[in-house]
């Protein structure tokens, strides 16, 4: 089977990787290669063509990864966006914002070293290759937009048929494929009257100057004339033997050789240009000379200087880096390289050269030391002080001594060098050891804080609890029982400790009284019950006796061992009787009531009693008697001692003195935490005082219980100042300054690091030194020095021998001359010195006139004459005609050669007026009087009487601005203001304390401010009002009122009064009764009886009862014993009770005794309680009276609640055991009000303008410390300006450019001058600058808009009659941006200007060049929209154009697809009788007729419609006519006055019905209805009215209103 080798192929895979051992272009890679058939599969190599067998194997670069410095893709521009194909072929559309397209860009991989292309392969090694095409936007394409056109120009001819011709410019230039600009220039042709002389074809016309050439040599000169001088060379130099003439020859040729010299810079050669001269025929051809008639032809040559470019010397090497360390943040410096001018240019348009070229650097020298850093160091803080926080109306301001809570401290901020003197620093002696301060400016960082909070701790009164009970007689010391004498003691406890102040445990008041008494004993039986009563001799009842059960205790009250009162009296037992039946009965006795007195003295004497009651009356016979009414009430004597109550008192400690005999102390040691350095001793004085009589005898008090009079304390180290060294004296100025005035001072300052306390060594040299600086340099002034001008060159004479009339040896020339550089007192200087200070360089040369003899000569003009002072006065100068021009008549003609000229003098009137606003207020610097408010510390540079400014400007009787000087005026006007001092918010004093909300238990207690006034002119703000307590600031404190403060005491029951009485027997119910009083209750038991209502009225005793007296013979029980206590917890199963003892037996026939026990359920609020503890509410903040803000405490209480809701007293809970897990106290924080502080002024600025109106001086300052809490918030006025004084404002200004002048023809090559003169402005935009004398631009740089380079004169081109030429250039137009709604997109800006075609002769169209275009990118661009616009219309007709949004009518820019019609006639035209043409292009029919239409809606025909007349007032004919419909637009004929028409027109134009006829129709029928209903109503018959009852009339009765007269 037979194969066809065309059906086979040979298949390749892609390369493998580059495989070799050295990196770069000696690398081998491989590939498979296969023979396949068509179909896919693999077969034989044979079956393919070896011949066509692709290699498998090549040469390769192999990429290492260090190529990657070498090699780099390298990204060509953007090409231009085109647009994408298949969007080109869709249908047109209307552009908005643009075509989408795509732009391509090459990119390549090269070789960076070399700059050549490799493959990519290798730049792909590292990085994949970048975009190679992109996406683009090709904006909608703009037409050009042209301006509208200029007014007509003049007609090209004065007389016969001429052109005249109106332009118009650029105002946006095609872009983006746009049409390009329609024609600039219309033209049309104009008649002027006929001409009577011929016109003149030809036109004298010259061409431009040739360029400046070099004349022959001197040589070449010289050897023309040596033959004709040889002789009268010799003849000379026999003349010139004279040896003085020989040396002024020489001192001459020395100058000249010196200004040559120092002239090198300026290598001035005058040479010569030419011209041409031809008659050029109205088409522009040239002509015979002869056709030009023109007696004197233009001159074709002239001397120039030959042009020369700059020259500079080479670079000189380079200067040193100016970073000489090494600095890691900013680590490169500086350095420089200069060169020098050799040769100035001269006519060359051509600036030298940069002189001078930076680069960076980096500090090469090895071993570079660091750079100096800095830092900012601070000076300890100050004292703690509170009084900056205290409001304008707080009392404390008067008295400050003890201020304590939150306050301010401040410290100082310097800078200094961080890394200075390292080793110095770390082997420094001290610690503290301080740097040198420095310049403040070289510290970058953030400035450390110079404020800050601080707490002086407050002290804390002393508390005491209220005095304790007497107590017995008892020893000063139980321990040394001596004498007979003894004290009664009573103590009081601290129950707050004191902390802060001075005395600490000194400032407690003393906790222990004591009263001299006799026989005392430290320890005594105390009876605690009495038993029962118990008969003598075992009877059951009579005569008896009552143990008393007794407790040994101390003299504190204290139980103690029964073994210590061995030696006291043991109560003896009670006499009693035990009444037998048919006795008297009585109660036991009550217990004694509190003594009435604490003491006795002359006239009061303590006494209690007691008392008891009848319970039952004895039987008639045989009974003991109840006893009379006496005998139920006892009485003893008590607190018998006399009222001489002693205690010792104490001073406060005094000073820490320095202990001698201590020395176990180490130098220094902690005690509290408080270093020390040693111990000393403080004493105080303790005196025994008596009581409201003052200092006794030591021995009067208990001298056991003396308090110490000596204790050790510690004496805090001594602390001397320790201050920075000086810093390095201030600067003086190291540049010579000119007019500055007063003496330059230098100073230097250093800060106090530590202040000195403790008897430490005192800060004694001053902080702050100045001296003045020593004279600056005076400045070296530099100034040009002018040489002679040197002799007129003119054309050389071979030049100009071929002009007619021209004569040899004069004529017009130019001149040069030696410029040199001088200093103010002569000395020579460098010319660079003068090219920087002395301004612009001096004219070099000069065009100079060789007088010819026909020339007229004259004498230089004179100076001016001298003004007499007189307004409107003039002065003159005056020249002389010269030689032979005194015979010549032209030279006489005054007209052309004036002699005299006049000028007017100056009027010297100026005014003075204000100009600009007034200045802020401005106070005076130092203290200022404080006014409208309060002064809280920083008031005075806050508010207070200033001044503000107002400039003044003084105007010349032009108009012109002169110095203020000139109007006696200093430049300010000057009004005194006041900046009104802030006043804070304030509030009223603290309200007095309410009372406890609770009268037991834990309340609240409240107290409040009001506002009194609201802060103004940014005070202390308010504190927000409380809306609850509707006060502006208020205080709560919990408070605890004892619940046994008031306590209800009851007397024994009375008798039994029995109601219905047996007398007999005198027993039976009855009622007994007893008083109830509220007492209040002390140590020693109620004293003082008090109102009912202090006492709980819930717990009030029952002050009557009923009761039953038992008669004799029946048994007599006690009273009720207390009840039993319920168990806890409360339950109604459990249950309580209480007893009665029966006192006397029953007789046989009496009453026998009842069992005497009551039992109740234990109900839980009613006989049974629980209790709980519950803790109050925090109180508010509360401070020290002596703080206003800080550090303070919040109190709560514990309260004892009963289950029922009820506070009662703290032994309830405590009983019981309850757990009390709560905090009582707890610190808080109250804000500090800290008024915002403010840095003094800043120096005021320069002034922001250099002259004119509107200059400013600016001063600022910061916030130091930011206001916190109610602090004074910080002003908004940060900043402060005054105007500067004004200046005039002078500058160079150009005048305008003369027309084009060509001298002595009609056309050609001209030139046209403009002339610099000296303005001045007032700086504003607006102010048309006006001339002034040049003398006042003396000191003025010759710059004039931005450039150096003057020109006064340039080139022009006069065109010829009949010629075509481009007019100037237009300006610039405005900056334009691409836009899309007012959005750029991003293109840039473009500006355009243009030139137009003026044609003067139509047959020289042909020869007319193209009109002109020119644009350049800018940056201010902005959108601009085009519009279209439209007149009214006028008849069918109105005006539309395209405008600008800026208002500019321009042509193009407006879309035409969206033009509105500026045409409205109706097609076809309205040919009906009495039809018009309406807006909408719509036969209509005028008023009075109405339209008739065809099927087509086209009118068909106007009908005449019958008219109403109403005739008026005046109008006597009552008769109504029909009128004819008059045309619209035509005025009415109707004499005004006379009367209306109304012309009712029920058809509209297309035939129907119109609205109104509706409407009227609808009326109508309303109408009808109406009128159909009220006749309906008022033909129907009414009712009968009802028949009444009683019909018959009342009588009139008349109602009396109280008038007399009725």
């Amino acid at each position: 089977m037979g194969f066809h080798c065309a059906e086979f192929l040979r298949v390749s895979r892609p390369w493998g990787r580059c495989m070799g051992d050295d990196c770069g272009p000696g690398g081998i890679q491989t590939r498979a290669v296969w023979c396949a058939h068509v179909e896919g599969w693999t077969t034989l190599h044979t079956n393919c063509k070896q011949a066509a067998r692709p290699s498998n194997q090549q040469n390769c670069f192999k990429v290492c990864d260090w190529h990657k410095e070498l090699y780099d893709w390298r990204l060509g521009p953007w090409n231009q966006c085109q647009p994408v194909i298949s969007k080109s072929l869709e249908k047109a559309r209307e552009c908005v914002k643009g075509d989408e397209g795509i732009q391509v860009r090459e990119i390549t991989c090269i070789q960076k070293d070399k700059d050549v292309p490799a493959e990519d392969i290798i730049c792909e090694y590292f990085e994949p290759k970048p975009l190679l095409e992109q996406a683009c936007l090709i904006p909608c394409q703009q037409d050009c937009i042209v301006s509208e056109f200029s007014p007509w120009s003049e007609c090209s001819r004065t007389c016969g048929s001429g052109l005249q011709h109106r332009t118009r410019h650029v105002v946006a230039p095609p872009q983006f494929g746009g049409s390009g600009c329609p024609n600039l220039t219309e033209f049309q042709v104009c008649q002027s009257s006929p001409c009577e002389a011929e016109e003149s074809l030809y036109s004298l016309q010259v061409g431009p100057w040739s360029a400046c050439s070099v004349p022959h040599s001197r040589q070449a000169r010289q050897a023309r004339r040596r033959g004709k001088n040889k002789e009268r060379v010799k003849d000379r130099g026999k003349a010139m033997k004279d040896p003085e003439a020989r040396e002024l020859i020489k001192k001459k040729r020395n100058r000249n050789r010196q200004n040559r010299q120092e002239n090198r810079y300026w290598d001035i050669q005058i040479g010569y240009q030419t011209r041409d001269v031809l008659c050029a025929n109205k088409t522009g051809k040239a002509a015979d000379l002869s056709f030009c008639q023109q007696e004197k032809l233009p001159l074709t040559f002239q001397s120039c200087v030959i042009t020369k470019e700059c020259q500079v010397s080479e670079w000189l090497e380079w200067s040193s880096c100016s970073k000489t360390c090494h600095d890691v943040t900013s680590p490169t410096g500086t350095r420089v390289r200069t060169r020098t001018i050799r040769q100035f240019p001269i006519g060359s348009e051509e600036e030298c050269p940069e002189l001078e070229e930076k680069e960076a650097c980096l500090s090469q020298e090895d071993g570079a030391v660091l750079c100096a850093t800095y830092g900012w160091r601070m000076t300890e803080w100050t004292e703690c002080h509170v009084d900056p926080l205290l409001s304008q109306q707080d009392k404390r301001r008067a008295n400050q001594t003890a201020l304590c809570g939150g306050g301010v401290q401040t410290r100082e901020v310097y800078c200094i060098q961080t890394n200075d003197n390292l080793l110095s620093h770390l082997n420094a002696q001290k610690d503290r050891e301080a740097s040198k301060p420095v310049d403040s400016k070289l510290c970058t960082g953030p400035v450390p804080n110079t404020t800050q909070l601080c707490h002086i701790p407050c002290p804390v009164e002393c508390e005491v609890s209220p005095w304790s009970a007497w107590g017995p007689c008892t020893f000063e010391n139980c321990n040394d029982q001596q004498g007979k004498k003894g004290f009664k003691l009573r103590k009081r406890r601290i129950t707050n400790e004191p902390t802060g102040g001075s005395g600490v445990t000194g400032s407690c008041p003393h906790l222990l009284e004591a009263i001299p008494c006799e026989e005392p004993s430290c320890y005594d039986w105390k009876a605690v019950r009495l038993g029962d009563c118990e008969p003598d001799n075992g009877k059951a009842c009579g005569p008896g006796t009552q143990v008393q059960e007794v407790v040994c205790i101390n003299s504190d009250g204290e139980e103690v061992d029964r073994q210590l009162c061995r030696d006291a009296i043991f109560p003896i037992p009670v006499a009693c009787d035990a009444p037998c039946p048919k006795d008297c009965v009585l109660s036991p006795w009550s217990t004694w009531s509190s003594c009435s007195h604490t003491c006795s003295g002359k006239t009061t004497e303590g006494k209690q009693i007691r008392a008891r009651s009848i319970l039952a009356y004895a039987g008639e016979e045989g009974g003991i008697r109840c006893p009379n009414s006496s005998a139920l009430q006892e009485a003893r004597s008590c607190n018998e001692h006399p009222c001489t109550v002693y205690h010792w008192q104490t001073g406060p400690w005094g000073q820490c003195i320095e202990d001698t005999s201590v020395s176990s102390f180490n130098t220094t040691t902690t005690w509290n935490g408080e270093a020390s350095c040693s111990v000393g001793m403080q004493t105080r004085k303790v005196i025994c005082v008596r009581v409201n009589v003052g200092q006794v005898g030591p021995k009067k008090c208990p001298e056991n219980l003396r308090p110490e009079t000596v204790r050790p304390c510690l004496l805090p180290c001594r602390k001397d100042c320790i201050v920075t060294p000086y810093s390095d004296w201030t600067p003086c100025p190291s540049s010579c300054r000119e007019g500055v005035s007063g003496a330059r001072k230098q100073s230097r300052q250093r800060f106090i690091i530590q202040l000195p306390a403790n008897g430490g060594r005192e800060c004694s040299e001053p902080l702050y030194e100045e001296k003045a600086c020593e004279a600056p340099p005076p400045c070296h002034s530099y100034r040009w020095k002018t040489h002679k001008w040197r002799r007129c060159l003119l054309v050389p004479w071979s030049i100009q021998q071929d002009v007619p009339g021209a004569q040899e040896g004069c004529g017009p020339g130019r001149q040069a001359r030696a410029i040199t550089c001088r200093k103010q007192d002569g000395g020579q200087a460098s010319v660079q010195e003068c090219l920087q200070y002395a301004g612009p360089v001096p004219a070099l040369t000069q065009a100079c006139q060789i007088p010819c003899q026909d020339d007229c000569q004259f004498t230089s003009w004179s100076k001016f004459s001298s003004c007499n002072g007189d307004c409107g006065a003039v002065r003159t100068r005056k020249r002389a005609i010269v030689g032979k021009s005194k015979k010549k008549e032209k030279c006489k003609n005054s007209h052309l050669y004036p002699l005299i000229e006049t000028q007017y003098c100056p009027c010297d009137k100026y005014n003075a007026q204000p100009v600009g606003n007034w200045s802020d207020c401005i106070l005076p610097e130092g203290k200022a009087d404080v006014l409208l408010g309060m002064k809280v510390q920083g008031d005075s540079k806050e508010c207070g009487q200033g001044y503000r400014y107002q400039a003044m400007a003084c105007y010349d009787q032009n108009g012109r601005l002169v110095e203020t000087s000139r109007c006696n005026s200093h430049g300010y006007i000057e009004e005194a203001c006041i900046i009104p001092c802030p006043s804070d918010c304030k509030l009223s004093e603290w309200s007095n304390w309410s009372r406890c909300s609770k009268s037991c238990g834990s309340g609240v207690k409240v107290r409040s401010k009001w506002l009194r006034e609201k802060p103004y002119n940014g005070g202390r703000p308010c504190p927000k009002l409380d809306h609850v307590n509707q006060a502006q600031v208020y205080e709560v404190v919990p408070c605890h009122s004892d619940c046994n403060q008031y306590v209800w005491v009851t007397e024994p029951w009375s008798v039994c009064k029995v109601t219905f009485v047996d007398m007999r027997d005198n027993c039976g119910e009855g009622v007994q009764t007893r008083k109830v009083r509220c007492m209040q209750n002390t140590a020693d038991g109620p004293l003082e009886h008090v109102e009912d209502y202090l006492c709980d009225p819930e717990d009030m005793p029952l002050g009557s009862r009923e009761c039953k007296l038992p008669c004799p013979e029946d048994c007599v029980i006690s009273e009720w014993g207390p009840w039993t206590q319920c168990a806890l917890p409360c339950n109604p199963s459990g249950s309580r009770q209480r007893s009665a003892d029966p006192i006397r037996q029953p007789a046989d026939e009496g009453r026998a005794c009842p069992n005497a026990v009551e039992k109740e359920p234990c109900n839980l609020n009613r006989n049974c309680y629980h209790y709980d503890y519950n803790v109050t509410d925090w109180s508010t903040c509360q401070l020290s009276e002596k703080a206003v803000c800080g550090n303070g405490i919040k109190t709560r209480m514990l309260d004892c609640v009963r289950s029922d809701g009820k506070s009662v007293d703290l032994k309830y809970c405590e009983e019981l055991g309850l757990e009390k897990n709560w905090q009582m106290n707890t610190s808080c924080t109250v804000e500090c009000p800290l008024n915002c502080q403010l840095s003094d002024w800043s120096p005021w600025s320069e002034c922001s303008q250099t002259c004119g109106l509107t200059g400013k001086m600016i001063r600022r300052r910061r916030v130091t410390q930011p206001f916190q809490g109610d602090g004074r918030p910080c002003p908004s006025l940060m900043e402060q300006s005054k105007p500067c004084p004004v200046k005039p404002c002078y500058h160079w200004q150009y005048g305008q450019w003369s027309p084009c002048q060509v001298q002595e023809a009609q056309c050609g090559e001209g030139t046209r001058t403009r002339n610099i003169s000296c303005v001045v402005s007032d700086g504003s935009a607006d102010d048309f600058s006006k001339v002034v004398d040049e003398e006042f631009c003396a000191d003025v740089e010759l710059i004039i808009d931005g450039n150096k380079h003057i020109i006064l004169e340039e080139a022009c081109t006069q065109p010829c009659p009949g010629d075509c030429y481009l007019n100037d250039w237009t300006s610039w137009s405005l900056c334009q941006l691409t836009c899309v709604n007012g959005e750029d997109l991003g293109f840039g800006g473009i500006q355009v200007r243009s030139r137009a075609v003026i044609i003067q002769e139509l047959e020289n169209q042909h020869l007319c060049p193209e009109q002109m275009l020119e644009t350049k990118s800018c940056d201010d661009g902005q959108c601009y929209e085009y519009k279209w616009m439209a007149s009214a219309w006028k008849g069918s007709s109105r005006t539309v154009w395209c405008q600008r949004s800026d208002g500019v009518n321009v042509t193009g820019g407006c879309l035409v697809a969206s033009q509105p019609d500026a045409d409205r006639s109706c097609n076809p035209p309205c040919s009906q009788p009495h039809s018009y043409c309406s807006e909408m292009k719509a036969c209509r029919c005028e008023e009075g007729y109405t339209e008739v239409m065809s099927s087509n809606s086209t009118l068909e025909q106007c009908t005449l419609i019958p008219v109403v007349v109403v005739p008026t007032v005046e109008d006597k004919r009552g008769d109504v006519k029909t009128s004819r419909a008059v045309h619209p637009t035509q005025p009415s004929s109707n004499p005004a006055g006379r009367g209306r028409t109304w012309f009712l027109q029920p058809f509209g134009p297309d035939g129907r019905l119109k609205t109104w006829v509706y409407g009227v129709a609808a009326g109508a029928f309303v109408l009808l209805v109406f009128i159909f209903s009220m006749i309906y109503l008022a033909c129907k018959k009414p009712k009968k009215p009802q028949r009444r009852q009683n019909n018959r009339l009342k009588p009139l009765t008349l109602a009396y209103d109280g008038d007399a007269d009725m």
